[in-house]
C-alpha cells in the first residue's frame, strides 16, 4: 500500500505570507509560473522538476529557488514520494528584504541557481517553518522571516552590494534590551524594537547578536523563562504563569522551560517544595 498524502496550505496575517507542508506520491505538478518566489526544502523522499525546459533532481535537503514568471513542474522520482517545505515570499517581500540588507531600492532579486545544497539554510528554513506553524512569538517569527531571506539573497541573488559594517552601538542594544525586559509579556516585533532604538530591522539583528551573544527572540525567551521561574517560586498556578509572562500555551512553556532549564515547570516546582 502507498502511502497516503497529504498537504497543509497555511497563511501567516503577522508576514502576510504563505508556506506549505506537504507529502505527495501521485500528485504531479504540470507546467505553472506563479507571480511570487518559490523557496522549496525536501525533507525526505526524491523530487524531480523541470525548470526553463531543463530537468533537475532533488534529494533530502536539496533546495529549490523559483523565480517569479519562471515555469516549472513537479512530482515524485518513485513510488516511496516525497516530504516538502516551501515558502511564498512576495515580490514585496523581497524588495523588502533587499532594501534591508543594501540600504537603497534596487532592481529584484534573480536566483540564477534552481538547485541549491546548503546546510545552513536548511536549518534556517526549517527553524522558519517550525516558527510558523506553531504560532510562536511575533519576534521570533519575523527575525526569522527576514534573516532567512536576507541570507538567501546573500548567497544566491544576483544583488551586488557591500554590507554595512558594523558599528559600536552598545547604546542602542542596551535600549532594545530594557524595551525587552519592560515588555516581554507583550507580542514584540522586530519592527518596533528596531524603530524604538532607530535602527534598521536586519542591522538590529546583526548587531544585537554581536553585541549580547544571541538574537532578540532568543532574549526574549530567556526573559520570559527566568520571570516564569519567579512565579513558580511564588506558587502562582501553572497555566497563568504562561500567560502572565507572554507564551501562547502552557505547552509552550512547557516545552521552552525544560529546554532552558533542563526539567519541565512541574518539576521545577515539586524540586522547591521537596527543598522546603
Amino acid at each position: 500500500m502507498r502511502p497516503k498524502e497529504w498537504t497543509k496550505l497555511r497563511h501567516n496575517p503577522q508576514l502576510d505570507v504563505r508556506y506549505l507542508q506537504a507529502f505527495y506520491v501521485e500528485h504531479t505538478f504540470p507546467r505553472h509560473s506563479h507571480d511570487y518566489y518559490v523557496i522549496c526544502l525536501i525533507k525526505r523522499g526524491r523530487q524531480s522538476f523541470t525548470h526553463k525546459g531543463d530537468k533537475h533532481f532533488t534529494p533530502p535537503g536539496g533546495i529549490i529557488l523559483i523565480n517569479p514568471d519562471a515555469v516549472h513542474t513537479g512530482e515524485a522520482v518513485d513510488h516511496h514520494g516525497f516530504e516538502m517545505v516551501c515558502l511564498y515570499p512576495t515580490v514585496a517581500h523581497m524588495q523588502t528584504a533587499v532594501f534591508e540588507l543594501t540600504g537603497r531600492h534596487q532592481s529584484l532579486p534573480f536566483f540564477a541557481e534552481v538547485r541549491i545544497d546548503q546546510p545552513r539554510l536548511i536549518d534556517h528554513i526549517l527553524a522558519l517553518h517550525r516558527v510558523l506553524a506553531q504560532d510562536t512569538s511575533p519576534l521570533e517569527g519575523e527575525s526569522r522571516f527576514i534573516w532567512t531571506l536576507t541570507q538567501l539573497i546573500k548567497q544566491y541573488a544576483d544583488i551586488r552590494f557591500n554590507e554595512q559594517r558594523l558599528g559600536r552601538e552598545r547604546k542602542a542594544v542596551r535600549q532594545a534590551r530594557r524595551y525587552i525586559d519592560d515588555c516581554f509579556a507583550q507580542g514584540i516585533t522586530l519592527t518596533q524594537l528596531a524603530e524604538h532604538v532607530s535602527l534598521s530591522p536586519y542591522y538590529l539583528l546583526r548587531v544585537f547578536r554581536a553585541e549580547v551573544g544571541m538574537p532578540p527572540h532568543t532574549y526574549l525567551e530567556s526573559v520570559r523563562i527566568g520571570q516564569a521561574q519567579r512565579l513558580i517560586e511564588a506558587g502562582q498556578p501553572m497555566v497563568e504563569v504562561a500567560y502572565e509572562v507572554g507564551f501562547s500555551s502552557q505547552s509552550h512553556l512547557t516545552h521552552r522551560f525544560k529546554q532552558i532549564i533542563g526539567v519541565t515547570p512541574g518539576q521545577y516546582a515539586q524540586q522547591l517544595r521537596n527543598c522546603s
